[in-house]
């Protein structure tokens, strides 16, 4: 094997460790997500009061464990009032012959059928069919509930994509263009993104202007750190964003499994991510009357916005001094050249 073959090799080896990683990454961060979906602390209440009441709850949480937070409320209309507010994902009103089943779809539909699941053996128990209500259910564009976290993608996917074209094809510009250029994109990406999932499908089937303003603070965002990691990671921009928004993201933003049935890592990113961010705040937009924590996502949102503005300002202090760095070898050679003709 000739010298120039083995560097080709080596040169292509290097390069192929970005798809592979992403392969690694994908498969522990999506299998480690969603490959057993199981229930912890999945906060439920028994609607009643009385000893009977707190006996049936107190056997509900024994029975299960970890798996449910069991409480008890007074009665159905403060029971549903906590569904609404998304305190409870479910709430049980036992009746000997029909027992009732709160949930709220809108706020997650697979927590709402392992609420339904728990609830549904203990009718089984005792003899009876489990009647649910659903309280908050989503839109007909979106029986699955899922619809928000496939926007999510779209959105995702137009950003950092963008960041490697922007980081490529615009290097020449200055970062403060490259930053303008990105805040103009994500313009188109959320602008994309709000009709196909407003107009064209119907996932989004009112408050358009306001989910699209949370899809461009979600985009802007994303790009803007983008384009900040680029100046210090070049080639590696990629694989880096690819763990921030993809890995990371889709998996903790609460789209398919909210935290309750996730293991616990994904549930902390939860609390902070800017994909569970939109998603969550989309929903309190949507189904929640703009509460449910709204406030709290939209600020999530403008801190990674402004992480990704001083990204900007460190990545452009970076490349002046890499730029100065470069250039002043040739200016101390020229000056000393122009001292030589003056002696």
């Amino acid at each position: 094997m000739n010298n120039t073959t083995r560097h080709t090799l080596t040169h292509l080896a290097l390069h192929l460790l970005t798809p592979l990683l992403m392969c690694l990454g994908m498969a522990l961060a999506y299998q480690g997500a969603f490959h057993q979906p199981t229930p912890h602390h999945l906060k439920v209440a028994v609607v009643g009061e009385g000893p009977q009441v707190r006996a049936l709850a107190d056997g509900i949480q024994g029975r299960a464990g970890s798996a449910l937070d069991v409480s008890v409320v007074a009665d159905r209309a403060a029971a549903a009032h906590q569904v609404e507010q998304r305190s409870l994902v479910g709430a049980f009103v036992p009746d000997p012959r029909s027992p009732e089943l709160l949930v709220a779809t809108a706020s997650s539909a697979t927590s709402a059928t392992a609420a339904e699941q728990a609830f549904g053996q203990v009718a089984a128990a005792q003899g009876v069919p489990l009647h649910t209500t659903d309280l908050i259910p989503t839109a007909p564009g979106d029986p699955t509930g899922q619809g928000l976290f496939f926007l999510l993608v779209a959105l995702s996917i137009g950003s950092y994509g963008s960041v490697a074209v922007i980081g490529a094809a615009g290097a020449a510009l200055s970062m403060r263009l490259r930053a303008l250029v990105g805040l103009a994109v994500s313009l188109v990406v959320s602008t994309i993104g709000i009709v196909t999932a407003g107009p064209v499908f119907h996932v989004v089937d009112h408050d358009l202007a306001a989910v699209w303003a949370l899809g461009w603070l979600y985009s802007a965002g994303v790009v803007l750190v983008g384009i900040g990691l680029h100046s210090f990671l070049k080639r590696w921009t990629t694989l880096t964003t690819m763990v921030l928004f993809v890995m990371l993201n889709f998996t903790s933003s609460g789209g398919i499994f909210r935290p309750e049935l996730q293991p616990a890592p994904f549930g902390l990113l939860h609390r902070f991510y800017d994909g569970a961010g939109f998603v969550e705040g989309t929903r309190s937009i949507l189904y929640f009357d703009g509460g449910a924590g709204l406030a709290g996502r939209v600020v999530s949102l403008v801190l990674w916005l402004a992480a990704g503005a001083l990204l900007a300002v460190a990545g452009a202090w970076y490349e002046r001094r890499a730029a100065g760095a470069v250039e002043s070898p040739a200016a101390r050679e020229e000056e000393l050249a122009e001292a030589a003709v003056a002696g």
